[in-house]
């Protein structure tokens, strides 16, 4: 199943230093989901072998299934964070293929260590997650992501889901301060024009 002529307008090019996986197949799939949502993508991904990615607004359940569709359809390895509980047979190979990765919360090490860590020591490793924790609007977003990124001395990429105009946009990188309440201030002003399918960014 060849990738169509139409793909290069849907998805955005992967550059040399992010993480890639998959084959023509799960592109194919990715690029047809979205192509029969109406979804593309807009932005540009910084050519980075480690950071750690943000999607927000997070407001359905759809946000994830256009969220797994793109990342088949780029073919990019991003890692998402899973309860090592809910990796049992048949589901587990699932969720590796949809690069889930299983963290034990019960661990010595708290899940920011072992982020941290696991980034460190991989060559390459793209870590995302949604920064409000939750489908409801929030005035706090969760601070792990910020924790994890500055523990592991990468970059935080913003992305998000703009509903009105069936849009996945990539924004600039941003280097993280010394300064959370600073830098989470910054993101969250940055997400003001982004309309989730049922809530924006407050």
């Amino acid at each position: 199943m060849g990738e169509d002529s139409t793909a290069s307008d849907i998805v955005l090019p992967l550059p040399p230093n992010a993480p890639r996986t998959g084959g023509r197949f799960g592109r194919w799939l990715g690029r047809s989901a979205l192509r029969l949502g109406g979804w593309r993508m807009v932005g540009a991904f910084p050519d980075i072998p480690k950071l750690v990615l943000v999607g927000a607004p997070h407001s359905s359940n759809w946000d994830g299934i256009w969220g797994f569709a793109a990342k088949l359809a780029l073919g990019l390895d991003i890692k998402i964070l899973g309860k090592r509980e809910l990796f049992w047979w048949p589901l587990a190979p699932v969720l590796r293929w949809l690069g889930v990765i299983a963290v034990d919360r019960n661990a010595a090490s708290g899940v920011v260590e072992q982020l941290a860590t696991l980034i460190g020591s991989s060559d390459k490793f793209w870590f995302g997650l949604a920064p409000e924790g939750t489908r409801k609007p929030v005035r706090q977003w969760k601070t792990g992501f910020w924790k994890i990124a500055r523990a592991a001395g990468v970059p935080v990429l913003p992305a998000y889901f703009h509903y009105p105009d069936k849009v996945i946009g990539i924004g600039p990188p941003v280097e993280l301060s010394d300064d959370m309440a600073a830098d989470m201030a910054q993101l969250r002003i940055w997400y003001r024009p982004w309309q989730g399918r049922h809530h924006g960014t407050e």
